[in-house]
This record gives structure tokens, C-alpha cells and sequence, in this order.
């Protein structure tokens, strides 16, 4: 175990670039994630932590990597929280190879809040779909808001990201139905029954889907609401919907 008490020294600064810097995180491959219990999952789903800073020795000697003892000021200087848990720690990002014959998958489109793809990311696990598909100019999926508020789920659940020729090439050769929410006049109600296996498409609150992606949806799909609500929430649209699609499943 090593001891560091300097914000320069190359291990504390690869652990800060990870947490701000996405062409960094691609680049390395890696991301960072904070927080015991974020640490206690990933030892659990057998995830390669190539590196721990942590304030308590007795978390660090534990370390299934790289451990590093830094006084709290520098783990501040680390993570991205106002109020930083104990340990930061970096995670090797897992092969993202799209699932073969899914039956539900969340198509993330254009959504920019990473915590609302964290969110809708802890979703997609909770209903069982089988495949998260991030596409257009949507947050990164290892933000650190992003894994802060996915909460685990980002260990366990298949996530790709494809453009939309991918995506489309995905939807065929699987067979999906693609259901586009949007508010349209000859939409399908959500709440009857779904046709399997299906494909949602969720874009963002104030944009909703990209114009390419909803001229390729097989239908539309809205959920009744008071009309006086102009529109919901990605996550609690998202979980609604995948609800509707999985309720069968579970």
C-alpha cells in the first residue's frame, strides 16, 4: 500500500482526469466511480478496479487492485462530489457487444442529463431489459453522474452506444418492433397490450426524439396524462414504458 499526500502525483491525477475528462475515459478505457457500497458491487460483479484511493487504511489493505492511502483534502480534490465518500476507485469499462435475440431493449436518444441516463440505466436493469442502447448526442455513459446515479446497475446491464445506422441494423436483425414515444394523433395508448419483442425509444424533455430516428419508428407510443403537463420526466417516462413492455416478464 502506498502512501500520497501530493494532488501532483500521477496516480491522484489519473483518477481526477478520469472523473472530468470523457476523451480521457475513452482513451484509458477506464472510469471512476466513489463510494463504498459503488466499490462493495463492483468487487461483486467481478469487475477489474485497476485503482483505489482511499482515506481509511483498513478499506485500502483490502483492495482488489492498486490501493492508495491519501489524506481526505486530496480525495476531495478527486472526486466529483461536494462531499466525498471514503474511496474513489476506477473501473475497466466492460466490451460492449450488444445482446443477441433481446426481447426488450431501451433505445436512450439525444438525452443529455447524465442523470437521467444513470437513472433510466438503473431502469432498464430493474424491468430486465435485455439491452440499453445510447444513440445521438446523449451524456456519456461513464459520467460520473452518470454511474452515481445508475447506482451499480452499470456492472450488470448490457449498454452500447451505436449511431443510427447500428441501431437500425440491430432493430432488424432482431426483429424488434421499434416504439417511439412521442404525442402523436394516431399513437399507440400505453397501458394495452405491446407487441414482442419491442424496442422503446425515449428522447430527450425538451427535444424529444431526433426527427431521423422517430421517421424510422414502427409506431408511436404516449402515455395519457393531464393535458395541462406538457411532458414528463426521460427517467419517469422510461420507466413507465419499459413497465408496460417487461410487466409479463417479471
Amino acid at each position: 500500500m502506498q502512501e500520497i499526500t501530493s494532488r501532483k502525483n500521477p496516480l491522484v491525477r489519473h483518477l481526477k482526469k478520469l472523473g472530468a475528462d470523457r476523451a480521457y475515459r475513452d482513451a484509458c478505457g477506464e472510469f471512476l466511480c466513489d463510494g463504498l457500497k459503488l466499490y462493495e458491487e463492483a468487487v461483486q460483479c467481478g469487475m477489474d478496479i485497476p485503482l483505489l484511493a482511499g482515506s481509511r487504511r483498513e478499506i485500502v489493505e483490502k483492495a482488489n487492485g492498486q490501493g492508495i492511502l491519501v489524506p481526505e483534502d486530496v480525495l476531495s480534490s478527486i472526486s466529483p462530489q461536494k462531499s466525498p465518500q471514503p474511496v474513489v476507485f476506477s473501473c475497466k469499462k466492460p466490451e460492449a457487444v450488444p445482446v443477441s435475440a433481446p426481447q426488450c431493449v431501451l433505445i436512450l436518444d439525444g438525452i443529455q442529463d447524465p442523470g437521467n441516463v444513470g437513472t433510466l440505466i438503473r431502469t432498464a436493469e430493474a424491468f430486465c431489459a435485455d439491452q440499453v442502447i445510447v444513440t445521438g448526442n446523449s451524456a456519456d455513459i461513464y459520467h460520473p453522474k452518470t454511474v452515481r446515479a445508475a447506482m451499480g446497475a452499470l456492472f450488470r446491464q448490457a449498454v452500447c452506444e451505436m449511431d443510427l445506422e447500428e441501431l437500425l441494423n440491430y432493430v432488424n436483425q432482431n426483429k424488434l418492433t421499434l416504439l417511439g414515444a412521442a404525442l402523436a394523433e394516431d399513437g399507440r395508448m400505453a397501458g394495452g397490450p405491446l407487441p414482442k419483442p419491442a424496442a422503446i425509444a425515449i428522447g430527450s424533455e425538451g427535444q424529444g426524439l431526433s426527427p431521423d430516428l422517430l421517421a424510422h419508428c414502427h409506431e408511436t407510443i404516449y402515455i395519457p396524462m393531464n393535458p395541462a403537463t406538457e411532458s414528463l420526466n426521460a427517467g419517469v417516462a422510461g420507466a413507465i414504458l419499459l413497465w408496460e413492455v417487461s410487466k409479463n416478464r417479471l
